[in-house]
């Protein structure tokens, strides 16, 4: 199913894109991470990290968003970007998350190539409980997050915001 809410950007509904999971875990830190790609089939690449936090009990899926077709920022001269959100918890501290988050963007094959680069996955940590971090490799909130459609309309389609 999509609906189309501007010339520029369209949600989609899957099988996992809504979904609610868990109202609740007895795990520690509740955390937000945004999703995007643009290379390859995103939609099945999205089910597959759906389908590994799901299947590793560091994680407990709580719910996802819809998701969202948009625009590419900075570099523009790629493909449109699929992204969504997915909400979890975790008893994993920040910097931990944050290198398990990268494994799983390698293993779905992601490269770095540069700074808003076409990708097929790029997982970022939106909110980590009530944390602010803000270092080299990390800052959470994530920086833009107030200013991006990507981000903004999967939480509002979630009633998180």
């Amino acid at each position: 199913m999509k609906k189309i809410l501007t010339p520029k950007l369209t949600i989609f509904k899957t099988s996992n894109f809504p979904k609610k999971l868990k109202s609740d875990s007895k795990k520690r830190y509740r955390v937000t991470i945004g999703i995007g790609g643009n290379i390859g089939n995103t939609k099945k690449i999205f089910d597959k990290l759906f389908l590994y936090l799901k299947s590793d009990s560091r994680f407990d899926i709580l719910m996802t968003s819809p998701l969202l077709l948009n625009p590419p920022f900075g570099f523009l001269q790629q493909n449109d970007f699929l992204n969504g959100i997915i909400s979890l918890k975790t008893n994993l501290a920040p910097n931990e998350f944050l290198k398990n988050m990268q494994r799983l963007e390698k293993r779905l094959k992601r490269t770095r190539s540069f700074k808003d680069a076409p990708r097929t996955l790029d997982i970022d940590i939106i909110f980590f409980h009530d944390k602010k971090i803000n270092t080299k490799k990390l800052t959470i909130p994530h920086k833009f997050w107030s200013q991006r459609d990507s981000v903004i309309i999967p939480l509002q389609q979630m009633g998180l915001l």
